[in-house]
């Protein structure tokens, strides 16, 4: 699937609705495979972009976990140690 879309259950504070969108627009644009719609395909590709939006927020509303919430800032973190050492970059 699309390396783009991220995980967006069970973080503290919460998807933003922003988020859930632009999680929607890569999923609809990898289905497409419309970067940018053509003016015949425009309504369809950004009606299925607020319907998948809109299908998204119910399922994470739904979800249940007795997890404790992930914290962003430490998942972003161990997201660039992976980066580093899978692709030998530094900051």
């Amino acid at each position: 699937m699309c390396r783009n879309i991220k995980t967006l259950f069970n973080f503290d504070p919460p998807a933003t609705e922003d988020e859930i969108e632009a999680a929607a627009l890569q999923f609809v644009r990898k289905l497409s495979g419309f970067n940018t719609p053509s003016k015949a395909n425009e309504e369809a590709f950004y009606r299925a972009v607020q319907e998948v939006s809109d299908v998204a927020k119910n399922l994470l509303d739904s979800l249940v976990t007795n997890v404790e919430p992930r914290n962003r800032e430490v998942e972003i973190e161990r997201a660039r140690a992976r980066n580093a050492k899978r692709f030998g970059t530094t900051e």
